[in-house]
């Protein structure tokens, strides 16, 4: 049989040989590597045999795909060793995540563990590793699978089963621990070299709050120790980053009972902070002939129903509101409000692109232990635009938006790579449309990203439920990785709405729409963006870009005057006339991280100057206010920082 690589080439293989008799064919050092194959693009594991020809992929744990194999052979790995130490420990679901596992278990005696039960699990964890016990698939009817969990008495995989009826089913067992999977795994359990749990939590079975409260172990490993020694250090770093810490220490945002969980409130300075995002983003939008609208917080459920997004995502969202005869929703999404703007008036193709735009409150119903600062809320602003174009301006629309949005990212210092995210060609019922629309709106995507020399991976099963979408995946300062903006194409829309222009031809026609939104949701965006910074925000975005410190009070009137001068050419300035002494001002104003201390002295007030103190690095000298004015505005713009002081 043939068998192709990613770069191409093609060999002959006997037929039955597996992905491990191939991958020693190419090198030891990969076979010593190999965690998972992809034949076809499907995830095996390495140790089945292949019996016809197919395309393969082997994949390590640079790959993402490896990590994700990696991470979820542990997370059986440690339900092994937190059976062996709890024995009839029963297990719900054991995934692997974005930077590790977890897994959710039930202790017999309704016991709950606590971080200091984790290093007994990483010890035999360990252990159990250096067994180099393999990971053996066995595949199963329903009915055996059935009789083997109801004989060991755990209900949790019994429900899961129940939702499997007519599906095939497999068992993984390493050493004495079998569990209900789908795989696949690493070959043997020596790849995991080096183990660290991180927490514990109660967690819903099922993220249902009526139903049991089990444990869950959160966990990461890694195949080297300098890995998991960056990992740790990164975690340390986050969490001074923390913005739900630093939120309140800078006085930006809180969250209260009063009001609701996951419903933020912006305070006056993290209100400034928004304010200048928006207003940023606005400057690009009127450059690139974008008109704003606004758009109610409710809407009638059918407008939903129309769209989709109410049965598609009805899980999601808040019960609707009864109104007399009508019924209401919160509004999930801005798109049908902006489609019924579109068909507002006839649109003729001279018209068209017709881009509106909106920082637009949206609102979704979340779990309350889903709940996370900014990160995860019941109410957030997207910065949402929705173009609608005729089809031969598609590609040139498309351009506009990707550039758009790096350089939304770009500005802020974060490194951008992006992901095509198509449909699931295996599961049609979670999508809208027609196949050869989905075939066409995917080829432009990635003719738009190739002419564009976009850097991707294309992620199957990522795309919206009506049509697919580059998504752009953004690096921090510490190296973690975000997914905000998004660009999508939708085809189906126009159609469930009725959208049409009126062509040269003078027939009627229907338009493509371009969904976009660079920041995403807004509170999501200033989550990672003042960890990013860890509040040290950039002058241009900082709430208080200056702080006046006069020495003593005899330096006020003058400290006032300055204030006055530089509040008039639109700076963000605090003035401290407390009787304190400058030391403590200085280490005040280095708290709030204030990009710019100015020392206002007896000497620097006969010569008219200004001592100067730039946030985390001290005195940077004196200057005359003149030059320090010249200073101050050119970083008062967009990546001003950038320019030499």
């Amino acid at each position: 049989m043939k068998i192709t690589f990613p770069n191409g080439d093609v060999r002959e293989f006997p037929n039955g040989i597996t992905g491990m008799e191939i991958t020693k064919s190419i090198s030891e050092r990969l076979a010593k590597e190999a965690l998972g194959i992809f034949v076809n693009g499907e995830k095996k594991d390495l140790s089945l045999p292949i019996q016809d020809d197919a395309s393969i992929e082997i994949v390590t744990f640079d790959d993402t795909r490896g990590k994700e194999i990696f991470w979820h052979s542990s997370a059986h790995l440690m339900a092994e060793a937190v059976q062996s130490i709890y024995p009839g420990t029963k297990f719900g679901v054991g995934p692997a995540i974005e930077n590790g596992f977890y897994y959710d278990i039930d202790i017999p005696g309704g016991k709950k563990l606590s971080i200091d039960d984790l290093p007994q699990i990483e010890k035999k964890m360990m252990e159990l590793a250096n067994a180099s016990l393999e990971y053996h698939r066995t595949d199963v009817t329903w009915d055996e699978a059935i009789e083997h969990w109801k004989k060991i008495g755990d209900e949790y995989k019994i429900e899961l089963l129940e939702g499997l009826k007519g599906q095939e089913i497999s068992f993984y067992q390493q050493g004495n621990f079998i569990d209900l999977c789908r795989g696949s795994h690493v070959p043997n359990t020596s790849h995991i070299k080096f183990v660290k749990l991180l927490s514990v939590a109660g967690a819903y079975w099922r993220g249902d709050s009526t139903r049991s409260m089990m444990t869950r172990i959160y966990g990461i490993t890694f195949p080297k120790k300098k890995m998991l020694d960056d990992y740790l250090t990164m975690l340390e770093e986050a969490k001074k980053r923390d913005h739900r810490k630093l939120g309140k220490e800078l006085e930006l945002f809180m969250i209260t009972p009063a009001i609701g969980g996951g419903l933020p409130v912006w305070l006056p300075k993290g209100t400034t902070v928004r304010r200048k995002l928006e207003s940023f983003l606005r400057d690009e939008l009127i450059k690139r002939g974008y008109v704003e609208v606004i758009t109610p917080h409710i809407g009638n459920l059918n407008l939903y129903k129309t769209s989709g997004h109410y049965p598609y995502y009805a899980e999601s969202q808040f019960a609707p509101i009864k109104v007399d005869d009508e019924e209401y929703l919160l509004k999930p999404m801005n798109c049908p409000h902006h489609h019924q703007i579109y068909s507002f008036k006839p649109r003729s193709y001279r018209d068209l692109p017709v881009r509106l735009a909106e920082f637009g409150t949206v609102y979704r119903y979340e779990q309350s232990g889903e709940l996370s600062g900014l990160s995860r809320v019941r109410g957030f602003t997207q910065d949402d635009a929705h173009i609608y174009c005729m089809h031969e301006q598609l590609k040139d629309e498309l351009i506009n938006a990707v550039d758009l949005t790096q350089l939304v990212f770009t500005t802020f210092g974060m490194e951008v790579t992006t992901r095509l995210s198509f449909r699931d060609k295996t599961n049609t019922e979670k999508y809208a449309g027609d196949s050869d629309t989905w075939d066409k709106a995917e080829k432009e995507i990635k003719e738009v990203a190739d002419q564009m020399g976009l850097k991707y991976e294309i992620g199957i099963g990522e795309a919206s439920f009506y049509g697919p979408k580059i998504d752009f995946i953004v690096k921090d300062a510490i190296g973690r990785k975000w997914q905000l903006g998004t660009v999508q194409v939708d085809y189906v829309m126009p159609e469930r709405f009725g959208l049409e222009y009126t062509g040269a031809d003078n027939q009627p026609h229907r338009p493509v729409i371009i969904h976009r939104a660079p920041f995403g949701s807004m509170e999501r965006f200033l989550s990672i963006l003042i960890e990013h910074f860890a509040g040290n925000f950039p002058f241009w975005l900082a709430p208080v870009q200056l702080n006046i410190l006069p020495i003593g009070g005899n330096q006020n009137e003058f400290a006032y005057n300055l204030k006055k001068s530089f509040d008039d050419l639109g700076f963000r300035t605090e003035i401290d006339v407390r009787n304190e002494k400058i030391n403590r001002k200085i280490a005040e104003s280095e708290t709030q991280k204030v990009p710019y201390a100015i020392i206002i002295g007896q000497k620097e007030m006969d010569e008219n100057l200004i001592s100067l103190r730039e946030h985390g690095k001290g005195n940077i000298g004196n200057f005359s206010i003149d030059d320090a004015t010249a200073l101050f505005l050119k970083l008062n713009q967009p990546g001003g920082e950038k320019e030499n002081i």
